[in-house]
């Protein structure tokens, strides 16, 4: 195939037609896994698109907690149609070549929402910390224009962040291999193929995880820091143990997201000792997972979800 040839700096900057996706070789049975992975999808839309209605339909659940909750479901809608779909089509059907312009759009819908889910994470920490710690301000520190505002925010802020650093990976040559490493359009396998100096690339990489990996996870600290000091305050030991349950599902999908993507991005960005079907692997599982477990955690442990969702199932049942 002919390369597509630009100009940057009186310098050729060449482009391939595409990328091809080769990741896991080494392991048997891909097939299945892709197949597993094929129900996780079909799951997570469900589960996540019937709370995204739930939420919309019901304005008694038009409140901040639960606009914090439909945003994480929109963001876990996006998040698993940015990769399996495009994993089906590569692993399953074999095909796996990706145009450029496609690669990259991938890279920038996968890590800007990736980015989101941890701050949509953040912000529930933030809703609960408001809820327990400062009940009496509730209506001056998390109103529902307030907590639009901070969602929109963080919308706007990961967007335009990942803009910048895809719309880079133009600056690149691509003049030897084109095979992606990867389960996707990954952007560090991505950027060592090239032939000229990627050293910004690796710095917004390495940056980028740091930050937004752990921003997000140190307000969730501080947030349960506090909420811990408020709660062991408390003298009731029901009010205490009342406390702690409304955190429960918060603290589950918090652990489920962060655990495996904290020990791949950072072992993998800094020691690179991880075998590369292996990492491919895990952070597959660890992308796709969450967002298939994240509205089934809130459906049944949300009494207010769960009382809603009864509710229609019972409307459809005795409609004609």
């Amino acid at each position: 195939m002919s390369s597509i040839r630009t100009v940057l700096n009186d310098s050729a900057i060449i482009h391939p037609p595409g990328f091809y996706i080769i990741a896991f070789q080494t392991l048997p049975y891909i097939s299945v896994y892709i197949i597993f992975l094929a129900f996780v999808y079909a799951v997570t839309l469900v589960f996540n698109i019937l709370l995204i209605s739930l939420i919309a339909r019901d304005h008694c659940l038009h409140t901040p907690k639960f606009m914090a909750v439909f945003n994480l479901a929109v963001i876990d809608v996006i998040l698993s149609t940015c990769t399996i779909p495009s994993m089906i089509k590569v692993f399953l059907f074999k095909d796996n070549f990706v145009p450029f312009n496609l690669c990259l759009v991938q890279m920038y819908f996968y890590y800007a929402i990736l980015s989101m889910e941890s701050y949509a994470l953040a912000i529930l920490a933030y809703d609960r910390f408001i809820a327990i710690c400062l009940p009496m301000r509730q209506n001056l520190f998390n109103t529902l224009p307030i907590m639009l505002c901070i969602v929109g925010g963080t919308w706007v802020y990961n967007l335009g962040r990942v803009a910048h650093s895809t719309a880079i990976m133009t600056r690149l040559s691509f003049c030897n291999s084109v095979r992606v490493n990867s389960y996707f359009c990954d952007y560090a396998p991505v950027f060592r193929l090239a032939c000229n100096d990627y050293t910004l690339h690796w710095s917004i990489a390495s940056t980028s995880s740091m930050v937004n990996l752990m921003v997000p996870f140190t307000v969730i600290i501080l947030s349960y820091l506090s909420i811990l000091a408020t709660v062991f305050r408390m003298k009731s030991v029901s009010n205490r143990m009342k406390a702690l349950a409304t955190c429960i599902e918060h603290l589950i999908l918090v652990t489920v997201f962060y655990i495996p993507i904290f020990t791949i991005f950072l072992i993998g960005l800094y020691v690179r000792s991880i075998d590369p079907d292996q990492r491919v692997l895990s952070l597959s599982l660890a992308t796709c997972i969450p967002p298939c477990i994240n509205p089934i955690v809130y459906s049944l442990k949300t009494r207010e979800i769960k009382t809603r969702a009864l509710a229609l199932v019972q409307r459809i049942k005795t409609s004609p």
